[in-house]
């Protein structure tokens, strides 16, 4: 081979190789082969990669470990209570600013634009496995479950309710406490929530307090500690004050799992653990003696 034909080949092989890194690129930028976002997504505990649409039907429960996800309130309604009969209550309340805190309003509007709820609690009436009941939600994606006035209102308004329905009331918390953007207004609620637990107790109904990752500050020391029983979901972080500040007030390394449900299970704060899988079943069979013994 003479040294032209040489040069041409050199250069053909030349332009095949920038052919190929262009095609490379251009395949790897295309936004038609992209995983859609959300379909998986990983374990905060194992790490291991989970198929979100798997974990769905799997009642946002990992197959890899067993970590209990996070859960909307509306998710959790409709994993526990029978399809059609849940009936919302305590709709149309206006969350104020009373401490004229700066960019308080804007951020309670733009968490009501994305999670579609008007405050971090619902509540009103269903049915679990045929069994009647008030049933309350806490939704930890509003501004971390914090209670202020309207969620306080709102727990308060769901236990007349359920006095005047003559029905037993339960409850999944999670929260991260009282709202700190409305001060003294926030803690109020807890004295406020825990004597509409007591009328409510003093005419012999059931309250049921299910705690879930995470039940801390304020609503651990008000109405979600004050159930006649009260189940926890695996895991689920419970207590008042955080395990770091606990430390550093009493200069002493915290137990294993301390503050964890399994860890107040065994010391009597907590009924039962409960898996998601189980926890329909579990409640509904209470409410049904309840009702077969009153």
């Amino acid at each position: 081979m003479n040294l032209s034909n040489l040069a041409n080949a050199l250069n053909q092989r030349k332009k095949q190789k920038q052919k190929f890194k262009v095609t490379r690129k251009r395949n790897y930028t295309d936004k038609s082969i992209d995983v859609p976002k959300g379909l998986y997504e990983q374990c905060p505990c194992c790490k291991e990669t989970v198929n979100m649409k798997q974990t769905l039907e799997n009642k946002f429960v990992c197959k890899h470990c067993g970590e209990h996800f996070k859960v909307r309130a509306i998710d959790r309604i409709n994993l526990t209570v029978d399809p059609g009969t849940f009936v919302e209550k305590g709709l149309g309340y206006i969350t104020l600013n009373p401490l004229f805190n700066e960019g308080y309003e804007e951020k309670i509007n733009a968490y009501k634009e994305k999670t579609n709820i008007d405050e971090a609690y619902i509540y009103g009436y269903g049915e679990l496995n045929g069994n009647p009941c008030v049933i309350g939600v806490m939704d930890s994606y509003f501004l971390m479950g914090s209670m202020g006035s309207v969620v306080g209102e709102k727990v308060t308004r769901s236990f007349e309710y359920a006095i005047y329905k003559k029905l037993p009331i339960i409850i999944f918390t999670a929260s991260g406490g009282a709202r700190m953007q409305e001060g003294i207004f926030s803690l109020m609620q807890m004295a406020k929530t825990s004597a509409a637990v007591l009328r409510h107790s003093d005419l012999g109904l059931l309250y049921i307090s299910v705690l879930t990752h995470p039940t801390t500050g304020g609503v651990t020391a008000s109405f979600a500690s004050l159930g006649d029983i009260i189940f926890a979901e695996p895991n689920a972080l419970i207590g008042f004050a955080g395990p770091r500040v606990i430390e550093q007030t009493i200069n002493q390394t915290l137990p294993e799992g301390f503050q964890r449900a399994e860890f107040l299970e065994e010391k009597g704060f907590v009924d039962r653990v409960i898996p998601r899988s189980e926890l329909k079943l579990t409640l509904s069979r209470v409410l049904r003696i309840h009702r077969r013994y009153n």
